[in-house]
Parts: C-alpha cells; sequence; structure tokens
C-alpha cells in the first residue's frame, strides 16, 4: 500500500520553482500576493533540527564565556525564525522587516535542577 507523503502548507510572498512545491494563488493582503506553498513535512523536521543543532551550539558557548564573567548567569534566550517557502528554517536578525509578522517565536528557558 502506497502511503502518500505528509506536507504542510507555507503561506509566502515568493514562489519556489522546485518540482516538490505546489503553488497557488491566495488573496493578496496589504497590497502583496501571497501564495500558500506545501512542502514535505519531513523535510521542514530536518531542517529545524538541523537550525536547533546550530542553535544549541550558540547557546553552550554563550554559557560557557557568561560563566566566566562574574554575577552573569544565562537564564532565558528568545530567538525569532521564519520559514520560506522551500521549508528553510532562518534565524531573523534585528532590523529584518520582510515576513517577520509571521515569524515563529522560540523561547530557551534553563531547567531548574533538582
Amino acid at each position: 500500500m502506497f502511503m502518500q507523503e505528509e506536507t504542510i502548507s507555507i503561506v509566502t510572498d515568493n514562489v519556489p520553482f522546485t518540482a516538490e512545491t505546489r503553488t497557488w494563488e491566495v488573496p493578496p493582503s496589504e497590497g502583496t500576493t501571497k501564495y500558500k506553498v506545501e512542502i514535505s513535512a519531513d523535510k521542514l523536521e530536518q531542517e529545524m533540527g538541523r537550525f536547533l543543532q546550530i542553535v544549541s551550539r550558540l547557546f553552550k558557548r554563550a554559557e560557557i564565556e557568561t560563566e566566566k564573567k562574574p554575577g552573569i548567569h544565562l537564564d532565558e534566550i528568545e530567538l525569532s525564525v521564519e520559514i520560506n517557502g522551500e521549508g528553510k528554517v532562518s534565524l531573523i536578525g534585528s532590523g529584518a522587516k520582510a515576513g517577520a509578522k509571521g515569524a515563529i517565536t522560540l523561547k530557551f528557558k534553563r531547567t531548574k535542577l533538582e
């Protein structure tokens, strides 16, 4: 029995031209055309996993550096990320405007040791 691949819809203002995506126009909002793109759920999961691995390494480095400074303790980090029409996960930098309204906020808190 053939299982259909799971997909997830992403609304974007740019249309990726890849064989694995289908696009159709969504009614325009705010004067721009938006497109709904179907991407592989597996691909998005892999991209998010890769992104979180890199962020984890950065957090470990930040924690090491703050431990060297008396009175400084890294307790929480909040990031905004965006997923494009090809399923790429990107960190949104300061001053970014394009698509920032649809950002995903990831909040990481230090777990309390018992």
